[in-house]
């Protein structure tokens, strides 16, 4: 399924039923830079939806419901964030990996949910 050293990505949206996708490749196509940009996004948000939160915790002055709501946002974000970290925290370098020069991974496999 996928050569040596090359590893799945967790991409950062669910498949179908909520399953993990996976992208193997060597990080530099369309699905690669596609998932990129969807980190950076839901990174962006997650700062937002923190200052947001942070606001409104230091105002004392808020109803049930924009608590539950601000609950439930933040829930989702920490979610995206911890899938990205998995993520990220996978494709690093072990130190076997540091004294491999090869290159030579193969772009062309397609994204799998699974």
């Amino acid at each position: 399924m996928t050569k040596g050293t090359e590893q799945l990505r967790l991409l950062p949206w669910a498949g179908p039923e909520g399953k993990p996708c996976y992208l193997a490749g060597d990080g530099v196509g369309y699905l690669s830079r596609l998932a990129d940009n969807m980190e950076a996004t839901q990174l962006g948000l997650a700062v937002e939806l923190f200052q947001e939160a942070k606001q409104v915790l230091k105002e004392r002055q808020w109803t049930p419901g924009e608590l539950h709501l601000l609950a439930v946002q933040l829930t989702e974000a920490l979610g995206n964030v911890h899938r990205i970290a998995v993520s990220r925290g996978a494709r690093l370098p072990t130190p076997d990996d540091l004294g491999d020069e090869e290159g030579g991974q193969d772009s062309s496999h397609p994204a799998v949910c699974r």
